[in-house]
């Protein structure tokens, strides 16, 4: 059987769902569950956020943030869980709303260079480099922040981590709203990263303000996390923009290795967003299968097999026909396009876990490029996945 992928809600019409009648910005009971608060769904086509109904949504949207609240939002990345980054009450309900333990940093959204003022102390020229060339875009810079940073924001370290947003949507929220917003993936901690406001709404309805719905996201996969401040510079999280295309723009870069055990609660707070070891995870057990192409086959058959009694998601390239019967299928694009890849890899995990499989086989792409994120998400989800 085969998945296609979901996108979420139709853009066929922008503006609020028909049941939303306050304007205030709800407030997220202590315990964040279903019974305090009423998630809006406010629809924005991106190609058309001049339109009076996309205005409304936003300035809805805006005024939740400056009010305090929580709103999901589109990047071109995954979607967000947004709250006013200066607002110390504000942080702490993303992490209830998540669920989200204090030791992981989240990174600050920006929609202009004027707004760096009140968050970072300095600007290195290396970094100034990366903005030039990447911003707006998916690159994550960590920099010396202000004391205006809250402590939730960054665990207690000295570094925060900002980007600039692509999307249109996400700029011009921000833009309305007037503050730098904090968010993190907008799911349950250790959960499958959201690419629709659907997604979002699996974990987080109930329990956020509103969700701004403007489709499926570009990407797929988180932005790349570096620290700029350090020669060379630092990957911590790898993303949609690769080494490759750091390292010709900014000069040389390694890669953050991670010391604790896998499993281990850190006792401090993480040195960057991303590098925990609990994320991205189904709820199936996910198992993960390397080879090269002409090898995947007969390896996913084999892995099959020790998996009797299981009901079996597989995520498969376009190039090779599944060589399991009794699974269901989810259609991850081409194995020479690992971008179309990383794109779909959220929404075929997503997919295979509400078709019911107890066991997603998952092929494990090349490390090149955007392959070098994948791998990363993939194996963190394995980590943890079926463990929830």
């Amino acid at each position: 059987m085969s998945i296609r992928q979901r996108t979420g809600s139709s853009l066929t019409s922008c503006g609020v769902s028909s049941d939303e009648t306050q304007d205030r910005p709800r407030r997220l009971g202590q315990r964040g569950d279903n019974r305090y608060v009423k998630t809006l769904r406010l629809v924005v086509d991106p190609d058309r956020i001049e339109t009076p109904h996309a205005v409304e949504s936003l300035e809805r949207a805006a005024a939740i943030l400056r009010g305090g609240g929580l709103v999901a939002l589109p990047t071109e990345t995954v979607y967000g869980l947004g709250a006013n980054a200066l607002d110390t009450s504000a942080v702490a309900r993303i992490f209830a709303a998540k669920q989200r333990p204090a030791w992981d940093p989240v990174i600050v959204h920006i929609a202009s260079l004027e707004m760096l003022d009140g968050l970072v102390e300095d600007v290195p020229e290396a970094a100034r480099r990366l903005m030039k060339a990447f911003w707006p875009g998916p690159l994550t810079l960590l920099m010396k922040r202000t004391a205006a940073v809250p402590d939730a924001v960054t665990a207690g370290r000295a570094l925060v981590g900002v980007r600039m947003p692509a999307h249109p949507v996400a700029l011009e929220l921000i833009r309305q709203a007037g503050v730098p917003v904090a968010a993190p993936s907008a799911n349950l901690f250790g959960h499958t990263s959201p690419t629709t406001a659907a997604h979002v709404l699996e974990d987080l309805d109930g329990r956020i303000d509103a969700v701004v719905d403007a489709g499926a996201t570009a990407h797929g996969v988180e932005s790349t996390v570096i620290d700029p401040c350090q020669s060379p510079m630092v990957i911590y999280r790898p993303g949609a923009i690769t080494a490759e295309q750091i390292l010709a723009v900014g000069g040389a870069v390694d890669f953050f290795r991670p010391t604790g055990l896998p499993g281990k609660t850190p006792r401090e707070g993480l040195p960057s967003p991303g590098v925990g070891l609990r994320h991205y995870a189904p709820k199936a057990r996910l198992v993960l299968v390397g080879a090269p192409l002409d090898r995947l086959s007969d390896l996913l058959a084999e892995a099959a097999e020790s998996l009797i009694g299981e009901r079996l998601g597989l995520m498969l390239p376009v190039e090779i026909r599944s060589p399991i019967k009794r699974a269901e299928v989810y259609d991850w694009g081409r194995w020479s396009a690992p971008e179309e890849m990383a794109r779909k890899l959220y929404a075929g995990l997503r997919a295979l876990d509400a078709a019911g499989c107890t066991v997603i086989l998952c092929p494990v792409p090349p490390a090149a490029g955007i392959g070098a994120a994948i791998r990363d998400r993939l194996a963190k989800a394995a980590s943890l996945a079926g463990k929830a």
